[in-house]
């Protein structure tokens, strides 16, 4: 996986839900910003 910051990984992330090709890629992402203790998407 390519290194990318914390901003990069969000919207890499967000990216890859909205397309329904990339849902591996998005299962990856999503462990990944678990791993930093991310947050994706902001509560409302």
């Amino acid at each position: 996986m390519k290194i990318m910051s914390n901003e990069q990984l969000v919207v890499s992330y967000r990216d890859a839900l909205k397309s329904e090709q990339d849902k591996e890629w998005a299962r990856l992402l999503k462990d990944e910003i678990s791993r930093r203790g991310l947050k994706p998407f902001k509560n409302r």
